[in-house]
């Protein structure tokens, strides 16, 4: 097979696939394998698939597992909720909730692809052109090489080229209106009352902001969401972000969140941008290619799915190849009608939660309130942590 896309989820879909016994072309059209961007948060439902493909001790070398997630009112600083994590969450679901670096992530997942030895990697190669016939599929790139297989996956991301091969009327990623600021340094360059081992979650009117442990917790991760948009090219992936602009956005932010803030000088500024819920396994498959990843279902980060999503898609894929390997368009309608749903649930909770996190006046309240009334209840999420 080959692989359009070297991230996350390109590299967990070409572990999978090499452990299933296939030959793998993986293109990267960077010119080295890197990760952009700052952590991630994976849940009990991709920890134990990443345990599956043999990533348990390399994890517990480089994540971070907190005690708890912890959800504030980001103006006053009141603790609104708690929903306990680290060994509650391994009992209940049969892994734990795990905080990573991307970078880490990335670097995990490449080593293991490395070590199979059955997965050519090609950098500097990016994706012109893609034809597909009964037989096979053929990937041509920038570098005038061509590729033959009997699939494609794409995991090119926000902006696949694999994605025009599967719909025919496909519309451009819609901007959010909204905007990331995030930063991740080590703890010991924060005060000490702002270092933290566990998820905290803060929740203001029009922004809202998350930190969490990385890098075994002796990094902190944090991010912070408001609304508004930058001018600018939107698939300029990185823009010079400015901690003065970031202050006054969340100018109401209280407590420790607004010591965080001022305390941390450079920033990084992603402008978010994602697509409806998917509305059909159409939009996964079509014919010998499929899509995996932002590449099908670009979500809004505010169930801290999105890797994840990419990660639960490659081991179902893999799955399915292993089922029909002579019989690779249904192999790939299989793995489409076990994924789209799943994966449009997810976009839409996600968009959802946005709307919960940002909200003020009345309606602030009684969020707050019904936080403070049911906790757990409304934090914890069952049918997604449970797995596919």
């Amino acid at each position: 097979m080959v692989i359009s896309g070297g991230g996350i989820g390109g590299l967990a879909a070409a572990l999978a696939s090499a452990r299933a016994g296939w030959k793998v072309e993986l293109l990267e059209q960077s010119l080295a394998f890197a990760e952009v961007g700052a952590g991630i948060q994976l849940g009990p439902n991709v920890v134990k698939l990443l345990h599956g493909m043999g990533l348990g001790d390399a994890l517990r070398r480089v994540a971070a597992f907190p005690a708890r997630l912890e959800v504030r009112n980001a103006t006053s600083a009141e603790l609104l909720a708690t929903l306990p994590l680290g060994k509650a969450a391994e009992q209940r679901y049969g892994a734990p909730y795990v905080t990573i670096a991307r970078a880490d992530m990335h670097t995990l997942l490449l080593d293991a692809v490395r070590a199979q030895g059955a997965v050519g990697l090609h950098l500097d190669s990016r994706v012109i052109g893609i034809t597909q016939d009964a037989q096979g599929v053929r990937v041509d790139t920038v570098q005038d090489q061509s590729f033959e297989a009997p699939l494609l996956v794409g995991a090119d991301g926000l902006w696949s080229q694999a994605r025009k091969q599967v719909l025919d009327h496909d519309v451009q990623p819609r901007v959010t209106g909204h905007l990331a600021f995030r930063a991740m340094l080590p703890q010991s360059d924060l005060p000490q009352a702002l270092r933290s081992q566990v998820v905290t979650a803060w929740m203001g009117p029009d922004f809202h902001a998350v930190h969490y442990p990385v890098r075994s917790g002796a990094w902190l991760n944090v991010v912070c969401i408001v609304n508004g948009r930058v001018s600018g090219d939107p698939q300029s992936w990185d823009h010079s972000a400015n901690a003065q602009e970031l202050r006054s956005r969340m100018a109401q932010a209280g407590g420790a969140l607004h010591d965080m803030i001022h305390a941390i000088d450079h920033w990084r500024l992603w402008p978010l941008s994602d697509r409806e819920p998917m509305a059909s396994a159409a939009e996964h498959a079509r014919g010998r290619i499929a899509l995996l990843g932002d590449a099908a279902h670009p979500m809004r980060p505010y169930l801290a799915q999105g890797a994840g999503m990419a990660i639960e898609d490659a081991a179902t894929l893999a799955a399915c190849l292993s089922e029909l390997p002579d019989q690779v368009p249904q192999a790939l309608s299989r793995y489409a009608d076990l994924r789209w749903q799943r994966n449009a649930r997810v976009q839409a909770r996600a968009i959802r939660n946005g709307e919960i996190y940002h909200l003020k006046g009345l309606q602030q309240v009684g969020r707050d309130i019904a936080l403070k009334l049911l906790g757990a209840r409304l934090l914890d999420v069952p049918w997604l942590y449970n797995g596919p």
